[in-house]
């Protein structure tokens, strides 16, 4: 990431002198030399880390326009995310997707990924945090290919505030959120936030209404520099309405309006005309309530001593109930333009879950040489149910492809003859972690860690039909560690390298199937090598890595008998990533950020049919081999400020065969804003101005694609008193 210019840190967690949240990168403007717990739980200066990390701060996320976290996660650099109905806001980041990328609330993992993350109001959020690469020596199992850390906005002592935001647009979007900061005693300030979102469809589809809410509000009570408590709630709520699968491409010879978005080597093409077509049957829908609350404690001790202590329970409802495959049938009487067949799934998730953290630090020497430590353990425990019902394909009404009608959800639970059944899961997990880093001279850092995971699986899956139960019990104790270096070469630059570890279950340990809990852990192992720089007197920056992961043990098919899934796969990436900013004159900001990604299966086979195919030297599904961002900010007169962004992604693939591609895309975005009053702003933005049909991520199955919005405009007013 760039290096940008000084703010105080506008949350109050803790004692300067105290080990701030265990979250991931800096706040969006924080000298270099600032104490930061910038990928680590040390207090660690982002120039001493050895890692890359990025921030999206709240101001960078309005000056974009981000509205969700999927639009949030898109904005990063080297990263591409998507809305799959059954794993909303999932990311791809640095060749790996899905359960490999952690997303954590305020620090902590609630679940894997793919099981907990939706597509959230962003405006609950101070900043969202990126960490690249490896990560379980903080985190634990999962976090293989990066971390992205979603911080809410918490109360500021002696401070008294308002920030509201209302805006409307294309297809039916309106939007409307507040927050204020209240200090109520010289020790004591509150925080709250509120958000509404509603619209006809955010991807301009037929029948996908959406909504979303959220309400954060937290305490914060630091009676002196040396203590602070903080006690917070967070509730967020979703529904989408006929839940969408994408477009489902056809075969060229039927379309009326064949693209260039999708190449096939099968003759498949994706139809402009089919463009704002939704065939899942009415009552069909998505959505989840959440609620967390947590604490945190932070206490200097004294001598360079600290502690902190972090509390937090969640509990989930959610719900998918969509139609998860669908195919086209060819022109027949009863649909001459040709149909849609598509089976049918009703998914249910209950989680409870609840997560206690310590650690205590010491910021001291050793032998005359600057010493920081921290040392802590951590323990959670997770209730989780989940209803599958599942009805195969001709269990809903076949209908027409260009005038799809009105259809019903099953009425009768008989159709779920696939698959009825009931996994009742209890996971518990602890956790020793240790944190270390010692200046050999005052430029030379080297700094090293490791976590120890003792993980504990009791699964149950209940046959709603007849009751049968199969149980099993996998433990897992994995080791992960990393060791880096950072040297303060010249005024202004820091060269950097670090070797990480990771570990990751073959799919998420709490939707597992019992065959693949049996499994063990995947192994993962990354070196990084940057460098971070600053100069022209603090306005301009530029920063640069290049990184290789390897994943081992993923699930192939054996060799001799096709029809088992044995582990001995292996997927590795390599790339390069930079970052820049610059201020050449005062009206003018220019940033960029550019990533290359080769990533491929090393060794890798499936089968289709009993016949098992090698796909080793593939590329995997939704990973573009390059991606770009470029913005400019001018500031025509005080308060007015014309902005525009570039956004390009590469092509990637939706198959292991790499037989469907996505060609790449590039999006324009511009705004103009204007002061109505003081502390009031007026915004007019334009998204996709080029107005490009683009394929933004693939779903299941591989042959539906999500096409991103088309030219949308906004208007926005925003406040801040």
């Amino acid at each position: 990431m760039f290096l940008p210019p000084t703010m105080p840190d506008a949350v109050a967690s803790g004692p300067q002198s105290a080990p701030a949240a265990p979250t991931v990168v800096v706040t969006a403007q924080r000298q270099p030399d600032t104490p930061v717990t910038a990928a680590s739980r040390l207090p660690l200066t982002i120039r001493e880390t050895p890692a890359t990390v990025e921030i999206l701060s709240q101001d960078d996320l309005q000056r974009r326009g981000v509205r969700t976290a999927r639009e949030a996660f898109d904005q990063v650099v080297g990263a591409i995310a998507g809305n799959v109905p059954g794993n909303p806001a999932v990311v791809s980041m640095r060749g790996f997707a899905g359960n490999t990328v952690s997303i954590l609330q305020d620090g902590v993992r609630l679940a894997a990924s793919t099981v907990a993350q939706r597509d959230s109001n962003i405006w609950h959020y101070d900043r969202i945090e990126v960490l690249k690469g490896p990560a379980s020596v903080l985190y634990g199992e999962g976090a293989l290919a990066g971390v992205i850390n979603k911080v809410t906005r918490k109360p500021v002592l002696g401070e008294r505030r308002l920030d509201m935001l209302l805006s409307g647009g294309s297809f039916g979007t309106t939007f409307a959120a507040a927050g204020v900061n209240l200090p109520v005693s010289p020790v004591v300030a509150v925080r709250a936030d509120a958000s509404y979102q509603r619209s006809d469809s955010l991807y301009d589809v037929d029948h996908n209404a959406s909504l979303s809410a959220g309400l954060t509000a937290s305490a914060l009570y630091r009676p002196s520099d040396r203590l602070s408590l903080l006690f917070a709630v967070d509730h967020f709520e979703d529904r989408y309405d006929a839940t969408y699968q994408g477009l489902l491409l056809i075969p060229a010879r039927y379309a009326l309006a064949p693209s260039d978005a999708v190449r096939t080597s099968s003759g498949l093409v994706a139809d402009r005309s089919l463009r704002r077509r939704n065939y899942n049957p009415r009552g069909a829908w998505s959505g989840a309530d959440e609620t967390t609350i947590r604490s945190r404690l932070d206490w200097a001790i004294g001598d360079g001593w600290t502690l902190a202590v972090d509390l937090t329970g969640y509990t989930a409802r959610r719900a998918f109930l969509l139609a998860d495959t669908q195919s086209f049938l060819a022109p027949s009487a009863r649909f001459p333009d040709g149909g849609i067949r598509q089976s049918y799934q009703d998914f249910r998730h209950d989680q409870r879950f609840w997560n206690v953290r310590g650690a205590v630090g010491r910021d001291g020497r050793i032998a005359g040489l600057r010493h920081r430590f921290t040392l802590g353990a951590e323990y959670n425990d997770t209730d989780f149910t989940s209803l599958r019902q599942q009805a195969p394909a001709g269990a809903l009404p076949d209908v027409d492809l260009r005038d799809p009608g009105v259809i019903a959800v099953p009425a009768s639970p008989s159709v779920f003859t696939s698959g009825n059944v009931t996994f009742d899961s209890r996971l518990r997990q602890s956790a020793v972690f240790a944190e270390d880093a010692v200046n050999l001279t005052a430029k030379w850092l080297i700094v090293g860690g490791v976590r120890w995971d003792h993980i504990a699986l009791d699964r149950a899956t209940i046959q709603n039909v007849g009751g049968a139960t199969d149980r099993n019990a996998p433990r897992f104790d994995p080791v992960s560690w990393r060791a880096g270096t950072s040297w303060a070469a010249t005024t202004g630059l820091t060269l950097y390298a670090q070797y990480t570890t990771a570990v990751s279950p073959v799919s998420s340990i709490l939707l597992a199937s019992i065959a693949n809990s049996r499994f063990r852990l995947t192994h993962g192992r990354a070196v990084e090598a940057g460098f971070k720089l600053t100069g022209w007197a603090g306005r301009a920056s530029l920063t640069g890595a290049a990184y290789r992961i390897v994943q081992t043990d993923i699930l192939t098919r054996d060799p001799v008998n096709p029809s088992l899934s044995v582990q001995g796969g292996r997927q590795s990436s390599r790339g390069v990533e930079m970052t820049g900013q610059v201020t050449p004159v005062p009206p003018l900001t220019l940033s960029a950020g550019a990533s290359y990604t080769d990533a491929r299966y090393d060794q890798l086979a499936e089968t289709i049919g009993g016949v098992r195919f090698d796909r080793s030297g593939n590329r995997p599904i939704n990973i573009p081999d390059t991606t770009l961002y470029a913005a400019a900010s001018y500031r025509l007169a005080p308060g007015v400020t014309l902005g525009g962004t570039v956004r390009e992604a590469g092509g990637f693939y939706t198959d292991t065969a790499n037989s469907i591609y996505v060609t790449g895309h590039t999006l324009l975005d511009a705004s103009l804003s204007l002061p109505v009053s003081p502390g009031m702003t007026l915004t007019l933005r334009g998204r996709n101005l080029t107005n490009r049909f683009y394929g933004e991520y693939s779903g299941y199955p591989a042959t539906n694609i999500y096409i991103g919005a088309p030219r949308s405009f906004e208007v926005a007013l925003a406040a801040r008193l």
